[in-house]
């Protein structure tokens, strides 16, 4: 049994402050393997990324890297790194230990509803899977979610679960949307999925920017935690064995016929 902490705060322009509720989720997580953040965990969406983004030697990660180390629990969150005039939309994901194990750049970007995130933003090239509190975790960010063939990507390269994390916007059915496609992910792959997401934000922001709704979503597509809108962190247990299980009832992964290599 992997124990994972979602942790859906709301998100400042100020770095500063998010690392304060971060470090704190962090030390309500102690006893969990891992913690997981939204996107943007940084700071949120805005012009202002360009002058906010810091190396994963700043002190943002630096600050979440001696929370994990303090309190013994493995971190993924998101963060913005400074790139050549754009930035990158990073996933970085840190051991107990508070090492650097991996750092995924976000590769589609949010050019939809109106917005256009790759004006600030750099798109990253390569799916990524990480071994982290005993995990194969392949790392998903916001968008991301829309491309199934990215997940499959990740399980051809061996992710025993999926994390995504988001700055997932609200509007007219944007909520149904991120609630269908993290099931639809977890189900189709016969997956373990933690999805989180960033708590809304009004009174920092001046409008309600993300949903909220972070969910653990079994291999089966059964919904175990939903921690609706407001800010929270739980704990929640995800046993490895019922993928197997799930995966002799619906061996869906070995039935695929088009495209990419199927699993052993």
């Amino acid at each position: 049994m992997t124990r994972i902490a979602l942790c859906q705060l709301p998100v400042s322009p100020d770095p500063v402050v998010n690392l304060k509720r971060a470090r704190e989720a962090i030390a309500k997580a102690e006893g969990a393997d891992l913690a997981i953040f939204p996107e943007a965990t940084l700071t949120r969406y805005g012009k202002r990324i360009t002058d906010l983004a810091e190396p994963l030697d700043g002190p943002f990660v630096t600050g979440l890297a001696e929370a994990a180390r303090e309190h013994g629990v493995a971190v993924i969150a998101g963060v913005f790194e400074p790139g050549d005039g754009r930035v990158h939309n990073t996933a970085v994901a840190l051991d107990a230990s508070g090492a650097v194990l991996a750092a995924y750049r976000k590769i589609h970007l949010f050019d939809s509803f109106g917005s256009r995130e790759s004006e600030l933003v750099a798109p990253g090239s390569e799916p990524t899977v990480v071994e982290v509190a005993g995990l194969r975790v392949g790392l998903v960010t916001c968008y991301d979610l829309r491309f199934p063939e990215l997940a499959r990507a990740l399980v051809d390269r061996g992710a025993d679960m999926f994390a995504v994390i988001a700055a997932w916007g609200s509007g007219p059915l944007k909520e149904d949307h991120w609630i269908t496609l993290v099931r639809a992910r977890a189900l189709e792959n016969t997956m373990w999925t933690a999805a989180v997401g960033q708590a809304p934000n009004p009174a920092e922001s001046g409008d309600g920017f993300g949903v909220g709704r972070s969910m653990l979503v079994d291999p089966l597509g059964v919904v175990r935690a939903d921690l609706g809108s407001a800010p929270a962190v739980q704990v929640v247990d995800l046993d490895p064995e019922l993928t197997a299980s799930a995966r002799a009832t619906l061996p869906c992964l070995e039935h695929r016929v088009l495209g990419v290599a199927r699993l052993p």
